[in-house]
């Protein structure tokens, strides 16, 4: 039996995390695969650790804000303390749609991956964001495939799985602010074989996002410092 801990980082996503989770309790990944889902509530200021105590999951309930990193770090060390095959991040907010799960979940699998992202882009097919971040998701395409060699079409996507040999990696170190780019290069840097799989996104069903207009411009300086500086590490 394959153990897969679906990790949902959550903060103050009152509107969509009982959607989440339920649709991730309905999906029949194959009869050999187990799937728990894991909550981590980062302090939210709304009832998301109230309705999430209620539903079918295992809740991580932090005393202080983490931030996304920060959160999504604390299910990767559950998980492989708790001996997990893998481990899947997919949002609180409801953009990952649980039937889009099985996809990752096989081709991490069946293709012998380390790390398996969900792209939007490979089919550009259903919700892909607006164009300036369209614009931002391409240029860290652009960085990261100048820097490293690799082409990973959807740097910023949330929704991935990883193995155990990934999961021992990241329980020890991952990025804390906005990890999806910077954790592909840390990735990179360890010689874990990474790829990608189409998928189809929505709009947020909930909550507010963490990058808004007035931050986009320090989050493109900052997470491509920190893509370059990582690289730098590893030469």
């Amino acid at each position: 039996m394959v153990k897969v801990a679906v990790i949902v980082p959550a903060y103050n996503e009152e509107k969509a995390i009982a959607g989440v989770v339920n649709g991730i309790n309905a999906i029949a990944p194959g009869t050999d695969i187990h799937i728990d889902v894991i909550v981590i509530n980062d302090c939210s200021l709304d009832q998301t650790a109230l309705i999430t105590s209620k539903l079918k999951c295992t809740l991580l309930d932090l005393p202080v804000n983490l931030g996304i990193g920060g959160a999504v770090q604390t299910g990767f060390i559950f998980a492989f303390e708790n001996n997990y095959d893998y481990a899947m991040q997919v949002d609180g907010d409801g953009q990952h749609p649980p039937a889009e799960i099985p996809k990752l979940i096989h081709a991490i699998i069946e293709k012998n991956l380390d790390v398996v992202i969900g792209s939007r882009f490979l089919e550009n097919k259903g919700f892909l964001s607006t164009f300036s971040r369209r614009m931002g998701i391409l240029f860290f395409k652009l960085l990261i495939q100048m820097l490293c060699g690799i082409r990973i079409t959807d740097a910023t996507s949330g929704f991935r799985i990883i193995n155990k040999k990934a999961l021992s990696l990241v329980s020890e170190q991952y990025p804390d602010e906005y990890p999806e780019p910077e954790s592909i290069i840390l990735f990179w840097k360890h010689n874990l074989k990474i790829g990608e799989v189409p998928v189809q996104m929505r709009e947020r069903q909930g909550g507010q996002s963490s990058i808004t207009a007035f931050k986009s411009l320090y989050y493109m300086i900052k997470v491509s410092l920190a893509i370059f500086f990582k690289y730098l590490k590893s030469k």
